[in-house]
Order: structure tokens, then sequence, then C-alpha cells
């Protein structure tokens, strides 16, 4: 089981917001590639990075502080980035400046030849984000819901080629709610490619849960709000974590 610290970028500062609101954002460092230095110290074994305001711009805003953080830890561990990648050149771009993945969301939705594309040219970097309430995915910076099922898209994606899918449930995003298991689970079970569960980690009980279904294909959270205000300690569990991997092996 993969615990992935998140570092959300707005205006260059690492926040976390609350249920997707930009005007609701708490900063928890100025230093994007401190905070990464900081993540790979505690254990991390891969980092995900947001542009937020990349995502609402739907352009990169961020790049600056992207690169720092390659710089930073790039060689190390795989990253993985999400926000405002809307075209073929951006997604090469961040590729050569060091980044292992690249997270397609909106634009996924919005347009999927690009995904399709995306997939074609860059196979094995390209991972989707899927936004979704009730089971319904949202896309622009969560504030548009489609009429679209998750699971139904999901496996759409999975024959253009994504290598996984990041499922959020955004109404629990930045909330300490507790993980969406059951709706995590749901769609795991439909696809062959990973799933990496993201939306309300709130303490071990949750790494617990998720380690239970690792089996069905959840193979990651992504931990935001959490380790950031100490509710979650990271290290402790990413080391519980591997320890109910090895008593399940």
């Amino acid at each position: 089981m993969l615990l992935i610290p998140a570092i959300d970028l707005k205006d260059g500062r690492c926040v976390r917001l609350k249920q997707g609101d930009m005007n609701d954002s708490t900063t928890f460092g100025e230093d994007p590639a401190a905070m990464a230095r900081r993540w790979l110290d505690a254990g991390a074994r891969r980092l995900h990075l947001v542009d937020l305001n990349g995502a609402f711009a739907g352009k990169p805003v961020n790049e600056s502080a992207i690169k720092a953080i390659i710089k930073e830890v790039g060689d190390q561990i795989p990253i993985q980035l999400g926000g405002g990648i809307r075209d073929l050149d951006t997604i090469e771009r961040y590729l050569d400046d060091g980044l292992g993945y690249v997270i397609i969301g909106t634009a996924a939705v919005k347009n999927p030849g690009f995904l399709k594309d995306a997939c074609s040219a860059f196979g094995g970097h390209i991972i989707v984000g899927l936004d979704a309430k009730d089971g319904k995915v949202a896309t622009d910076g969560w504030s548009k819901l489609t009429g679209h099922e998750v699971v139904d898209l999901a496996k759409k994606f999975e024959d253009y080629g994504v290598e996984g899918v990041i499922y959020t449930d955004i109404g629990r995003d930045g909330m300490l709610t507790g993980i969406n298991i059951e709706a995590t689970v749901k769609l795991a079970q439909a696809l062959t490619i990973p799933v990496i569960a993201s939306g309300g980690l709130s303490d071990i009980a949750d790494i617990e849960r998720l380690c239970a279904v690792f089996g069905d294909g959840v193979e990651g959270v992504i931990c935001g709000r959490s380790i950031y205000t100490g509710a979650l300690d990271f290290t402790a569990a990413q080391v519980r974590a591997d320890a109910l991997m090895a008593a399940q092996a």
C-alpha cells in the first residue's frame, strides 16, 4: 500500500483546500521543495503534486515550484502531477523535466481524444484523475457535476491505456471524514489497473481499512490534510501499512 503525500500548490505555496474551494485554503509551507524533502525524509515512495491555480486556469501556473521539487527529490522517487494539463506539449515538457506521471482530469472527461492521444504518445506515464460526488464525475476544479458514471468512464479510459486511476470523493476531500472505501472498492473491482484512493483520509484506521482491500485493486492513497495537521503520522502509517501488507503476503 503506497502512501503518497500531497503537495498542493497555490501561488507558489503549499496549501490545502476544503472541498476544492480556492477561497478556503490553509497554507502549510512557503517552500515547496523543502516540503518535498520533508516527505522524502519521512519515507515517502512517491509524491502527488497539484497545480491548483493551473487546474482553474487550464494551463500550468506553478511550474517554477514544480521544477524546484523535481530538482530536490525527482531522481529519488517518482513524482506525479495534476492540474492544468490540457495539451501534449505540456505533458512532454513536464516528463522531460523529470516527472514520473502526469495526471489528466478535467481534460480527460471533456476531451477523451486528448487522453487517448496522450496514452499513445506517453505510454506508462499517464494517470487519469476522476473526481466524483455520489458516483457522478465532476470537472473544472470540482465546480461542475457531469452526468457521467465514474465506473463507466474509468473502464473507457482503461481501454485507452492509462496507468491507473486516482479516485477522489469530493464531498470528503480536506474534511478528515474518512475515505469512501465502498465507492473506491467498487471502482477498483471493475478495473484491472490500479486505483489510488483520495479524499478524506483521516487516521490510521483508514490506512488499515485500505490495506484490507488491497487485493481488490486499491494500491495507494493520497495523504493530504491529515499529515499536515498531525492527525496522521506519515512515517508510522507507512510502517503500519507495510506490516499489514507483509502479513497478507
